[in-house]
């Protein structure tokens, strides 16, 4: 299942559908969401592609600061919608959650208790895209991208172990971007960091994952019955 639903689009090594997993009531629907890491270096072959795989809409969760260069011109009929998921201005919660830790789940549940207007804001700009699929990234397509798209997930009925299987993906992706980059793996490093703490990475999603009720967080945090409703019938395909 995993292998189908990693895209091959020129330009993107880590983009992925979000399709086929089990959820409440049915599947998650294929063509709905995509993830991925920053689309700059998509080719335009690659922009032809992820508009034949029918994406209309690109949600950037990249900061002001991280501006890149399209390689090819982006498409004139794709929306894109910016909403930067850090607001590194707020360094109480930085200076506590940033550097290492912001690239491993370790902050996801400080975040989402610090942040839950923001957090339904982007899953409402989801829900009310123009007809289409959505792309969501940041810039590598694992640890902003990942809790949002953990969020989406979690607030369907998606288990905690498609989730956890879901993110591990990004590791194997994002090993061949930052090698296609020059850079160094940062996957050991992340490892390590979590031993450090006593923690894995699967036992962290599991539990944000089944720690609240994700349902309920968006409810109340600004997306309502309507919105919630409105994303249950856009992301999930009936059994």
């Amino acid at each position: 299942m995993s292998e189908r639903r990693v895209l091959d689009f020129d330009g993107l090594l880590n983009a992925r559908d979000l399709g086929g997993l089990p959820a409440e009531g049915g599947r998650t629907r294929w063509g709905a969401v995509v993830r991925a890491e920053h689309p700059a270096a998509l080719t335009s072959a690659g922009w032809e592609g992820l508009q034949q795989h029918g994406v209309r809409t690109i949600i950037d969760l990249t900061g002001l600061d991280e501006d890149e260069t399209d390689r090819a011109p982006r498409p004139a009929d794709l929306t894109t919608i910016r909403i930067p998921l850090d607001d590194m201005s707020d360094t109480e919660f930085w200076d506590r959650w940033g550097g290492a830790f912001s690239c491993t789940p370790l902050y996801y549940e400080a975040f989402l208790d610090r942040y839950p207007r923001l957090v339904a804001e982007i899953v409402g700009a989801v829900v009310h895209a123009e007809p289409g699929g959505v792309l969501v990234h940041c810039g590598g397509g694992r640890d902003r991208t990942g809790l949002i798209t953990l969020v989406l997930l979690a607030s369907l009925g998606v288990s905690a172990q498609d989730i956890a299987e879901d993110y591990a993906i990004s590791h194997q992706r994002r090993a061949e971007l930052c090698a296609a980059a020059g850079l160094g793996d940062d996957i050991p490093k992340v490892r390590e960091f979590l031993a450090q703490h006593d923690v894995t990475e699967r036992g962290l999603l599991d539990e944000v994952v089944n720690g609240r009720d994700f349902a309920d967080y968006l409810r109340t945090s600004g997306l309502g019955d309507e919105g919630q409703a409105a994303l249950r019938e856009r992301l999930v395909a009936p059994a």
